[in-house]
């Protein structure tokens, strides 16, 4: 008998595993995948480590978070500073000096924020839709150069229909910042993030191809507790009806050349252009092996941006107020549940990134163990 059965082995699995097991209590992770490590999964292609499920950029302003991840993994100093490319013309991302330069000949922060000033006047009231909320915040050219194509891919939706909360804020600088996430620690683990699973895993029981709603009643039978990190409504076999999600499609090759871009991101803002963006992923890591010397080849991987339907990878939670409040219902059934817990993105049906995902692996643990 075991005391936890884990169902998921991404981070929030893993890390609740590792504490359980560091409690001295015995626990079986089990997922469907045949493959640890959930949606940061990295596998090795001619020495680059692909994110098969997406680009995973780690950072966090939260030291506990960080002491905590970096006992299983040194993790490099990669910066992220995308690229935008709008039908051939290339922007830094986030909007900075950089991009106004670009945008507007500008070269000063007072001919900056001037500009900006001038361009939001257009906006009165209060903003109605993503559309107006984005040009009150960066104005009509930034919006129409680097916002509207790219969201308008993003979530298969005309900006007009969007809410206006999705972009709450728009990070302006009036410096010649590149890195993209404000926080105090960021990289990648060095041997990728597969590497740092295992180690987490380390000494865990752990079975894959191993369906836990196809098999759940045998499986529940197992342990005391089940910490399920699955989406909400597929446990409940959506007898509330679906949740939304927005999955996202790749399109990965190896090329037969040192460097494709010459960055780890590239976004498409223009509408025509079907994908979202293209990740080059050897420049997570500088395009080094693990022994410093420089890689022959290139892989990259376009992503198109698409409606989730049954079958497909559940990415982003659609946080609209209907799914919102559709997810309270399914909350409400997860309280009846005696010795289920449900974290994680899908169980919680939040966009965590994975600094918070950890953060709450690590209170569950507290309140758990």
């Amino acid at each position: 008998m075991y005391d936890y059965l884990v169902v998921g082995s991404g981070l929030f699995g893993a890390i609740f595993a590792r504490q359980a097991a560091d409690a001295g209590k015995k626990a079986l992770v089990i997922d469907k995948r045949p493959n640890i490590a959930g949606n940061v999964y990295t596998e090795d292609v001619e020495g680059i480590h692909v994110h098969k499920y997406g680009a995973h950029i780690f950072h966090t302003n939260d030291k506990k978070v960080w002491d905590y991840i970096t006992r299983y993994a040194d993790f490099n100093r990669f910066t992220n500073a995308p690229v935008a490319n709008y039908k051939g013309e290339l922007y830094s991302l986030p909007f900075n000096m950089y991009t106004f330069n670009k945008m507007w000949g500008v070269t000063t922060p007072q001919e900056a924020a001037a500009k900006i000033e001038e361009q939001r006047r257009e906006i009165t009231g209060e903003p109605k839709n993503l559309e107006e909320q984005a040009i009150s915040l960066v104005g009509r050219d930034i919006f129409e150069k680097l916002v509207k194509g790219y969201t308008e891919k993003q979530w298969g939706r005309d900006c007009k229909e969007l809410p206006a909360f999705i972009i709450k804020r728009l990070p302006v600088r009036l410096t010649f910042d590149n890195n993209y996430f404000n926080a105090l620690w960021q990289g990648i683990p060095i041997g990728g993030y597969t590497k740092l699973i295992a180690n987490l895993l380390s000494g865990v029981e752990v079975r894959l191809n191993c369906d836990y709603l196809a098999n759940k009643a045998e499986l529940d039978a197992l342990a005391e507790k089940v910490i399920y990190t699955g989406p909400i409504d597929a446990y409940f076999d959506y007898r509330l009806g679906a949740l939304e999600y927005r999955s996202v499609r790749f399109e990965t090759e190896l090329l037969d050349m040192p460097n494709f871009q010459g960055n780890a991101a590239v976004n498409y803002t223009d509408r025509e252009t079907p994908w979202t963006r293209i990740i080059e992923h050897k420049w997570f890591e500088f395009g080094k092996d693990e022994n410093g010397a420089d890689l022959p080849k290139t892989v990259i991987s376009r992503e198109y941006s698409s409606e989730w339907k049954p079958g497909d990878e559940p990415y982003y939670p659609v946080n609209d107020e209907r799914n919102s409040a559709l997810y309270q219902r399914y909350k409400q059934l997860a309280a009846g549940e005696q010795k289920v817990i449900f974290g994680g993105r899908l169980g919680e049906y939040r966009y965590y990134d994975m600094d918070q995902t950890i953060a709450a692996a690590l209170a569950l643990g507290e309140r758990e163990l």
